[in-house]
Order: structure tokens, then sequence, then C-alpha cells
């Protein structure tokens, strides 16, 4: 990795193609954006049953239900 540069001078080098701009970031510690991890829970049947009424009151699938609520009380917590 090279010495820092502006953003505007990053940007005037990847414009013109004419150098290899990930020469200007520390791939060491690049990170996937919205990366996923498939995990399976299991729930009570009357928690499903609940979750589908919910789901459907709202118009969104169970699982974007589930993400929703979660996604809402993760920043609640105390060790998030």
């Amino acid at each position: 990795m090279k010495n820092t540069i502006s953003t505007e001078e990053l940007e005037r080098i990847f414009d013109e193609g004419k150098e290899d701009v990930l020469q200007y970031f520390d791939l060491s510690t690049a990170q996937r954006p919205n990366q996923f991890k498939r995990v399976n829970v299991d729930f009570p049947l009357w928690m499903v049953k609940s979750l589908d009424k919910q789901a459907q009151h709202l118009g969104v699938p169970r699982q974007a239900l589930i993400k929703m609520w979660i996604a809402e009380k993760l920043p609640e917590s105390k060790l998030a």
C-alpha cells in the first residue's frame, strides 16, 4: 500500500485508467459489504403462526419481518 491520497486524486487515477488503484487500498482489512451468513433457528409452532400473521398484515415475508425486528432490537442492546 502506498501513501494515502485524496479522494479526488484517487478518482482521477481511476477515471484515467492508466494506473492500478488497488495499490492505494489496504486489502488485508477489506470486507465485503452485506455479506450473509445462513443460520437456522427453531421456533415453537405458536410463534411461527404469530410471525406469519404479523408478516401477512404488513405484506412482507416472514424472513423479512424477522430481519426487521432483529435490526430494530440490536442497537438497543448494550452489547451491540
